[in-house]
């Protein structure tokens, strides 16, 4: 009779940890896509230009990726290139957050693009080259814990020890009720 009760709250302890797991670990991941890609700056004026990359290492995009949005005009990133430039429209709206979504090999995921105020000064210099840099940046979510605050990883550990601890205090409670 013992048994039952332990593996009853074993059972209910694992439970708790994994129903509180997988919304730990999607915790402000809205796209989620099997490449990686960026829009930088992430805030931009109006005419200023940005660059958009594709992370192509892991063989999450092997094909052209297209780049859309609201203020720019459509971009493809050719299979063999990583990153592309464009200029943001000069009549986008200061304040304004554009999305930006990137789709390649079937799978889409998108970022935001915030306007700031003021127009960049105009430059006579022409744009440089495209250059496909060897290798950049490994940015992303960091793991599970990406986004989460201590406060929030130390509230769920509590909730999940406070439930196996209730869990055990209830069946050393109640064994001696049977009279064994």
């Amino acid at each position: 009779m013992r048994a039952i009760r332990v593996a009853s709250a074993a059972l209910l302890g694992v439970g708790a940890l994994a129903v509180t797991v997988p919304s730990a670990a999607a915790y402000g991941q809205e796209d989620i896509t099997p490449f990686g890609f960026s829009v930088l700056p992430s805030t931009s004026a109006a005419g200023g230009r940005v660059s958009l990359r594709v992370d192509r290492d892991d063989g999450g995009c092997a094909g052209p990726a297209t780049v859309t949005s609201a203020v720019f005009d459509a971009v493809t990133i050719p299979r063999h290139r990583s990153t592309a430039t464009t200029k943001v429209d000069r009549d986008a709206k200061p304040g304004a957050v554009y999305q930006v979504t990137f789709t390649c090999d079937g799978a889409s995921g998108s970022t935001s693009l915030t306007i700031a105020g003021g127009r960049p000064e105009p430059t006579h210099r022409p744009d440089p080259p495209h250059r496909v840099p060897s290798h950049g940046v490994r940015a992303g979510g960091g793991g599970s814990f990406a986004g989460l605050e201590l406060k929030e990883i130390g509230l769920g550990a509590a909730l999940i020890m406070g439930s196996i601890g209730a869990a055990y205090h209830l069946s050393r409670r109640r064994g001696g009720e049977d009279g064994a």
